[in-house]
Parts: structure tokens; sequence; C-alpha cells
């Protein structure tokens, strides 16, 4: 059970790398996901910039350490990301177009929003006087 948990994990973790990356591209859909995406956005700069520990790495060693392994080497990134996904070397190329990524997505979502409140405004005139 522990070994299928840990999968899971690793699982949700993986949805939540793709979350903080191109979450801010799903909220052009629907808006109100755009703060959902700050707060995942924020911890996962939060974890790779500073010791404080990602939660789901946390779980996943949990379940290792039920199974008889040990912590992750290297933690999640190192283990599962770094020269299996992408080489390691690439790292400083795939921050900067996230940073990008991420970016553009919040100023689609500033525009969608722009446009939908202007045709509100324009659907509903307000008359004075």
């Amino acid at each position: 059970m522990a070994k299928f948990l840990a999968e899971v994990t690793v699982a949700v973790h993986l949805l939540a790398l793709l979350l903080i990356g191109l979450g801010g591209f799903v909220a052009w859909r629907w808006p109100k996901l755009i703060f959902v995406h700050m707060f995942a956005a924020a911890w996962g700069i939060l974890v790779n910039v500073t010791p404080v520990p990602c939660p789901f790495t946390a779980l996943e060693n949990y379940f290792r350490h039920q199974q008889g392994l040990g912590d992750l080497p290297g933690g999640f990134n190192a283990y599962y990301l770094y020269d299996t996904v992408f080489p390691k070397s690439w790292l400083p190329a795939i921050g900067i177009i996230a940073i990008a990524l991420v970016a553009y997505s919040y100023v689609g979502v500033y525009q969608r929003w722009r446009h939908h409140h202007e045709e509100e405004a324009q659907a509903h005139p307000v008359h004075l006087g």
C-alpha cells in the first residue's frame, strides 16, 4: 500500500508542478483560478529558493520509509527531473522560460479580465442625471 501511495504522491506532485508552470494559462478560461495559481507559484518559489521543505516530497519520503527505503536522493526535482526529463545544465534556461511563461500568462489573465469588464460596462451603461 505504501508503494501505491508513494506513486500517487508523485503523480500529484507532477500535477502541482504543471499547475505552477501553466496554471496562469488555465486561468484564461477560469479567471478565479489565478488566485490558486498565485499561491502555488509563490509556494514553488519558496520551496526552491529557501530551506522550506515541500510537503509532497516529505509525504513521498514518508511512504518510502514505510517501504524500507530512504529519502529521495537529492529531492524530487533531482530524482525525477534532472538528467531524466531534461539535463540539469538546462536549469537556468528553464527557470527563465518558466518565469516568462508565468508573466505572459498573467498578462493574458489581466487582458481578458479588462476586456470582460469593458464589455460589462458597455452592456450596462450608467446614466447620470
